[in-house]
């Protein structure tokens, strides 16, 4: 159980980046589209728990130290090229937006020149993809707890200081110009699947730490409700305050320092740690997949790569988030149907077994 809870809070450390902790990727993705959004956070919890599951059992059982071979495993050879490219590609494309967040978070709360933050989160990010992988793990899903405590409390302050109906934050919902998809059910599956896509990697390496499949797969789904809970309430808090949070870069930070310039500050730290979990992890998985991490070239890539990270993430936190995770989200819908597809094969395998086993 020890060791499913550490997969699970670095699963949600990983996908709680600079985008879905700040609120910027939940506003887009559900808080965009009023209150039916609210379904959307339980379609979302209910896949991050199953495909976070199958992801993590498979990396257990293949024992892998790269998602290529689990990849491959369940999408064939032809489509595995295709997936293992996209996943990779988009690796990078969430480090580079996670050194872009943690830009605009000295830039907004700190009035301190983005590229600081830019140039801080990047050297961090590499001294620690340097470190082995398990320590990178315990690292990533330490500052999870602290995340939960904060977001709750402002879901809280939101709707007790709430000062418009229901029904006008509907209507404001529906004037927004900011959602990333074309309704709230397509949001939910868009967000589903490039955070699969881009978390699929370090899943697949965290699950290959085990030898234990049902514990694996156990970290997969408590990973996969807590990401479902955080969402619901991010989602909640922003949507009793949609009049006020329009135009803002990190929505959840504006509503801390609404609380109080203490605790804006507090979020801050916070949002940057997770901006710095997400990075490790997207950088550690993207130059796993490019050098294997036991040779002794690995840290100069990881440097190359954090540099290439670094000069990218200059085009901007808004842009990237409304751009590329969209298209990556997309082309992520293949990546899930083939882990339902394996799935469904793997009960079809585990059923024949027993009745050939019973005749």
């Amino acid at each position: 159980m020890k060791k499913s809870i550490q997969i699970a809070g670095a699963f949600i450390g990983l996908i709680v980046g600079a985008g879905f902790a700040s609120g910027q990727e939940i506003l887009q993705f559900f808080t965009s589209f009023g209150w039916m959004s609210v379904v959307g956070t339980f379609i979302a919890m209910a896949l991050f728990a199953f495909l976070g599951m199958n992801l993590t059992q498979l990396g257990s059982r293949l024992q892998t130290s790269s998602h290529k071979d689990v990849i491959y495993y369940i999408c064939g050879r032809y489509l595995g090229i295709v997936v293992d490219i996209i996943i990779t590609f988009f690796l990078f494309g969430v480090a580079v937006v996670m050194l872009a967040g943690a830009g605009s978070i000295f830039e907004q709360q700190f009035g301190i020149p983005s590229i600081v933050g830019n140039i801080v989160m990047t050297l961090l990010t590499i001294l620690t993809v340097c470190l082995n992988i398990q320590k990178v793990i315990s690292i990533i899903g330490l500052i999870t707890p602290f995340l939960l405590v904060l977001v709750v409390i402002i879901a809280g302050y939101s709707f007790v200081t709430m000062d418009v109906s229901f029904y006008e934050l509907q209507q404001i919902a529906d004037k927004q110009n900011t959602a990333a998809a074309s309704n709230w059910g397509v949001g939910a599956l868009l967000y589903v699947s490039y955070n699969i896509a881009a978390g699929a990697a370090m899943l697949t390496v965290m699950g290959g730490t085990v030898k234990d499949e049902k514990t694996a797969g156990l970290g997969g789904i408590f990973g996969g409700i807590g990401l479902g809970i955080l969402i619901l309430l991010i989602n909640l808090g922003m949507l009793a305050k949609l009049n006020t949070i329009t135009g803002a870069d990190m929505p959840m930070l504006f509503l801390a320092n609404e609380i109080s310039p203490i605790f804006g500050i507090f979020m801050s730290i916070v949002l940057l740690g997770m901006i710095y979990n997400t990075a490790v992890g997207m950088l550690y998985a993207f130059t796993a997949r490019v050098v294997k991490p036991e040779l002794p070239r690995f840290k100069l890539f990881v440097v190359l790569f954090g540099i290439a990270a670094f000069g990218a993430s200059f085009i901007g936190f808004i842009k990237l988030v409304g751009t590329v995770y969209p298209l990556v989200g997309y082309l992520g819908f293949t990546l899930m149907a083939a882990i339902i597809v394996a799935w469904f094969r793997g009960k079809q395998k585990a059923k024949n077994a027993i009745t050939g086993i019973n005749a």
